[in-house]
C-alpha cells in the first residue's frame, strides 16, 4: 500500500490544478449544481488496506456506475437467461443512442448503455416485490454500509429531463423486450442512477469483482467466479461507452464511469480504485479521472495486460 500511496499522492498533486477542459453534466440540472473543482481518489486492496486523498469521502451521484450493481443483482436472479434480453457487445455509439435498437430488434448491445440498463431494470422490477427498497438493501448488504441511499433530488431531476430514456424504454417495449409498465421501470432506473456514494464507498463495494473469495453479509457469494469474470469482461469492453477501447488502451483495467464524474477500476486479485472529478470529456467520461488512471497504471505497472 505504501507504494500505491506515494504514487497516488504524486499524481493527485500533479493533476489537482491541471487545466480541466471538461464540462459538468448540466443536462441533468441537479448534477449542474455540483462543485466542478471536486477531486478525490480512493483505493482499497483485497486485504482491506485503503488510502484516500482529496474529496474521497464526499458523496456524489454515481450515475451509470450503479449499472454494475443492478446487473449483478439481475445476474444473481436471472442467471444465464439474462443474456437473451441484453447482449454483451461494445456499441461504438453514445450511451443514450437509439440507433442500433431498430436493427437489433430491441435487444440492447450491452447492459451499460442506457438501453441495456433499462432492460436490466425491467428484469429487476419483474423479480423484486419492492424494487427500489430491495435494490438499496442489496447494495447495503454487499457493502456492509447501512448509510447508502438515493438522492431524491437527482432522481426527480432525471425524471423531469429524461425524454430520451423514455423514448428508449418505449421503443424497446415495442419489440416486447420491456415486460413491465414503462413508468415503473423508468422510475426505478432513475433512482438506481441517483445512488449516492463516495470514492471510499465505491472502492469498498466493488471488491467482490476483485476478490474471488469475497462473501456478502450472510456468508453467501455475491457472484460465482465465472459470473464475476464475465462482468469484468463487459466492463473492460463496454464500461466507457464509445470510449471503452481508449480506456482499455490507455488504462488497461476493467472499469465503469458515470456522468456524475466518478470512475471505478478493478484489478482482479489486487484492488479497486475510484476517482471522482465532475467535469466530463466529450464522450461523457471524467476528463481528470481518465488522466489520473492512465498515469496510475503506467507508474504502478498495474494494467492487466
Amino acid at each position: 500500500m505504501d507504494t500505491y500511496k506515494k504514487i497516488i499522492e504524486d499524481i493527485y498533486l500533479e493533476l489537482k490544478n491541471v487545466d480541466d477542459i471538461g464540462k459538468v453534466a448540466n443536462y441533468i440540472p441537479e448534477l449542474g449544481n455540483v462543485n466542478a473543482k471536486n477531486f478525490g481518489v480512493h483505493i482499497t486492496t483485497i486485504d482491506k488496506n485503503s488510502f484516500g486523498i482529496g474529496d474521497h469521502e464526499k458523496k456524489f451521484s454515481i450515475q451509470s456506475i450503479s449499472k454494475i450493481l443492478s446487473l449483478t443483482l439481475a445476474y444473481q436472479l436471472e442467471g444465464e437467461a439474462l443474456w437473451q434480453r441484453v447482449d454483451v457487445e461494445p456499441s461504438g455509439n453514445p450511451f443514450n443512442s437509439l440507433q442500433q435498437l431498430e436493427s437489433d430488434k430491441g435487444i440492447p448491445r450491452n447492459p451499460f448503455i442506457n438501453a441495456g440498463a433499462i432492460v436490466v431494470s425491467d428484469i429487476l422490477v419483474g423479480h423484486l416485490k419492492n424494487p427500489k427498497e430491495d435494490f438499496l438493501n442489496f447494495c447495503k448488504n454487499i457493502s456492509n454500509n447501512p448509510t447508502l441511499n438515493y438522492s431524491e433530488k437527482v432522481a426527480q431531476s432525471e425524471k423531469k429531463t429524461g425524454f430520451r430514456n423514455r423514448a428508449l424504454c418505449n421503443f424497446i417495449k415495442s419489440f416486447g423486450n420491456i415486460k413491465n409498465d414503462t413508468e415503473k421501470v423508468l422510475d426505478f432506473y432513475f433512482h438506481i442512477c441517483s445512488l449516492r456514494m463516495s470514492c471510499k464507498d465505491l472502492s469498498e463495494i466493488f471488491l467482490f469483482l476483485a476478490d474471488d473469495n469475497f462473501l456478502c453479509q450472510k456468508g453467501k457469494r455475491i457472484l460465482t467466479e465465472s459470473q464475476a469474470k464475465r462482468i469484468n469482461a463487459i466492463m473492460l469492453t463496454c464500461g466507457f461507452y464509445d470510449e471503452s477501447g481508449e480506456f482499455a488502451f490507455r488504462v488497461g483495467l476493467p472499469g465503469k464511469s458515470g456522468v456524475g464524474g466518478g470512475i471505478i477500476a478493478i484489478h482482479p486479485d489486487k484492488f479497486c480504485i475510484t476517482v471522482w472529478s465532475p467535469k466530463l470529456n466529450v464522450k461523457g467520461n471524467s476528463y481528470k479521472g481518465m488522466l489520473f488512471l492512465e498515469n496510475f497504471t503506467t507508474k504502478t505497472e498495474s494494467s492487466i495486460f
